[in-house]
């Protein structure tokens, strides 16, 4: 750090700035205190960027949509003012060194520090990846080691897979040796990347040495791609762990949930960060911070140092780190404010961990092959059949009811959590990165709760008749004069309202897809349209797809799926058809119509169907067959669902399961009082729920 310099202001909110911590090519970070000495990180773009509509639009935007994630191992904001001026954002100040100065100054950490270290990281990113975000930068100098335990810090090219990244024209997206191969590529980046980053950092805090090294930058990020990882001072315990993070395919890696749980160390594990030479440092920047913040006294001559002599020595000794260009958290408060608007209706709690059923083995006597299961538990009267499917989020299961309205159950024993009777069931619900839930009432008005406990959150009047989707950056609904809108998800504001093309009228189904900026709708009547979700500007449309079944969506990697006369993929950008699958009647001349696409990871699901549907899962993104269900089904519209190691498919009154490795029938499941149009089924955290007269069951999945 250095002392304030020529052109640097002096105070910025309610925060008077003390030092320069450091800047770079967007703008400066300060460190700054408010009047109740509270010590923050003040990040503001340069005084030329700050008139530049589009970046300080971009530094906005960052803003708005970090303030999703909430963890604990990320630093904390204390307030930000966005308009006029010059853009600031104030985050918490971290005492503590780096990771990497940490290694460089003592040497790799021990088998159970770094233990301790893999599972806090691991759960910090499933915090934010829960909040729908991807660090992109995790590496050792962004990691900052406290008496609490580690934070990560910079989120300074953080965003959602379809956002902006806050960084200049010509800057290295990905630092070279911890960003993942896709990365490097230039190819889509999904939360498997910042695992690959964790890989790569662990083999650096356990050796001192990068796990990828090179003579120069294009030789480092080839061996990224193409090369094996140095595993020289890894032990074989070690080596076990690390070394599924740093798969080439990003597909084969871990979640950060497995990876905190292989990594889980003895109950007391945290204390590990408060003694020994890592403690020692940390208590010499708390000292160093307290020194800073105190009151000087300046009416006694030498009673304490001058703020320019701490700045001095902090800079010589290296000292304070702050969550300098930090993005996670920040909490917007339009023309300034203090740390209590943190807490208010756009404030909430990190999405809850998913309570995971044990998978049931043949082998171990828990079923019979061909047998049908027993339900892990049933909740009678709780549903309607005019409800929405069920809908799983983490701990609880949301289900509509005529009098209830929406319901949260206790995903591990179908009990009752909370209940919100107001809540209109047909306008349907959805979940906005498993930390809100948002419904409807009778007026139309969208109303938000915390999943898990019911507390209500923000509302927004916005004449909603059918909530159709979310992404990252709004609610997608179709009103009651059946016009498209969007609702922003940081300020509950209507960002736009556009009309929907005759013959899409009445017709929409509320099976929506929002996906790299495009939102897909689909009709009963077998036409698609896709329009830009920041303006509602229609973008492609694709008419009569479809003849006799109804017409949904599914995407990934930027491509979206639909069902109809063929199979189609097709680009979520422009509509460009990128290939097709048909499939002709043995009998006569007609094609079969395909049933509503399911896509898990790389496979999607889909039946060719007349009377009966034929079930096929084709590989992505070529769209290669690669699995063959080998039966016949009822050729209904329900989904295909996938969960465990089956494929569950709904025929009838009986719902099927066949593997997903080899397609054998491993047992069904016949539903008691089944009519086809009362039911619904779901899947998530290895339990299957089917939701049938009133009454909605979880089954077990082997």
């Amino acid at each position: 750090m250095r002392p304030l310099g020529t052109g640097d202001p002096i105070r910025l909110g309610p925060y008077r700035l003390l030092g320069v911590l450091g800047e770079g090519g967007m703008g400066k970070v300060y460190v700054g205190q408010d009047h109740a000495r509270t010590v923050a990180a003040v990040k503001v773009l340069r005084p030329e960027l700050a008139h530049d509509t589009h970046l300080a639009q971009r530094f906005v935007r960052e803003a708005l949509a970090a303030q999703a994630v909430r963890s604990p191992g990320v630093a904390a904001v204390l307030g930000a003012h966005t308009e006029g001026g010059r853009p600031w954002i104030a985050t918490e100040f971290l005492a503590g060194p780096t990771l990497d100065q940490i290694v460089d100054r003592h040497g790799p950490l021990d088998d159970t520090r770094l233990r301790a270290l893999a599972a806090s990281v691991a759960r910090t990113l499933g915090d934010i990846h829960a909040a729908g975000f991807v660090h992109r930068d995790l590496k050792p100098p962004n990691i900052v080691l406290t008496a609490t335990g580690p934070r990560i810090i910079d989120f300074g090219i953080a965003r959602p897979e379809h956002g902006l990244t806050l960084t200049t024209t010509g800057q290295i997206p990905v630092t070279p040796g911890y960003g993942a191969p896709e990365q490097v590529l230039g190819r889509r980046v999904t939360p498997a990347a910042d695992v690959f980053s964790l890989g790569a950092v662990l083999v650096y805090a356990a050796t001192g040495h990068r796990a990828f090294q090179g003579a120069h930058v294009a030789a480092v990020q080839y061996e990224v791609v193409h090369g094996e990882p140095d595993w020289q001072g890894v032990t074989p315990e070690q080596h076990a762990l690390i070394a599924p993070c740093l798969a080439k395919d990003a597909a084969a890696r871990p979640t950060p949930e497995q990876i905190a749980t292989a990594f889980a160390g003895p109950k007391k594990a945290a204390a590990v960060w408060r003694r020994g030479p890592v403690a020692d440092a940390i208590k010499e920047r708390e000292r160093e911070v307290r020194e800073l913040s105190a009151p000087l006294l300046t009416t006694q001559t030498g009673a304490a140092p001058s703020r320019r002599r701490l700045l001095t020595g902090f800079a010589a000794g290296g000292a304070v780190l702050a969550a300098a260009g930090t993005g996670t958290g920040w909490w917007l408060m339009r023309g300034g404010g203090s740390a209590r608007h943190r807490d208010d209706l756009f404030s909430y709690p990190p999405a809850a961990r998913t309570p995971a059923a044990r998978l049931l083995s043949a082998d171990d006597g828990d079923y019979i092959i061909g047998g049908s299961p027993e339900p892990l538990w049933t909740a009678a009267g709780v549903s309607s059949r005019l409800s929405p499917a069920p809908l799983p989020v983490r701990d609880v299961v949301i289900v509509g009811n005529p009098v209830s309205g929406v319901v949260a159950l206790n995903a591990v024993d179908g009990k009752r959590r909370w209940s919100a009777p107001a809540m209109q069931m047909t306008c349907r619900y959805l979940s906005l990165s498993d930390r809100l839930l948002v419904a409807a009432d009778d007026h139309g008005t969208l109303h938000t709760f915390v999943p898990s406990t019911g507390e209500p959150k923000w509302t927004a009047k916005a004449d909603a008749k059918t909530l159709l989707t979310a992404d990252t950056e709004a609610v997608y609904l179709l009103t009651k004069d059946q016009r498209l809108r969007a609702v922003g998800r940081s300020d509950a504001r209507i960002r736009w309202t556009v009309p929907v093309p005759a013959d899409f009228r009445g017709k929409l189904l509320p099976r929506s897809v929002a996906h790299r900026g495009r939102l897909v709708v689909t009709t009963t009547t077998g036409h698609a349209m896709a329009v830009d979700t920041r303006s509602g500007r229609t973008e492609w449309t694709a008419r009569d797809l479809a003849k006799d079944r109804y017409l949904f969506p599914a995407v990934r990697d930027g491509v979206v799926y639909l069902n109809g006369r063929g199979l189609t993929a097709r680009r979520i950008s422009d509509g460009r058809e990128l290939w097709s699958h048909t499939r002709r009647h043995y009998y006569d001349s007609e094609d079969y119509e395909w049933s509503r696409p399911c896509v898990y990871g790389d496979m999607l699901y889909s039946s060719a169907c007349d009377d009966y549907g034929y079930p096929y899962g084709f590989a992505l993104p070529a769209g290669k067959q690669r699995w063959d269900a080998g039966l016949a089904v009822n050729g209904n519209d329900h989904p295909i669902v996938l969960q465990g190691n089956g494929v569950w498919l709904l025929d009838g009154s009986t719902v099927r399961t066949v593997s997903k490795d080899d397609a054998s029938e491993v047992w069904s499941y016949e539903i008691p009082f089944a009519d086809d149009d009362d039911v619904a089924f779901t899947a998530a955290g290895n339990r299957v729920f089917l939701a049938n007269a009133g009454s909605l069951k979880a089954l077990p999945v082997f």
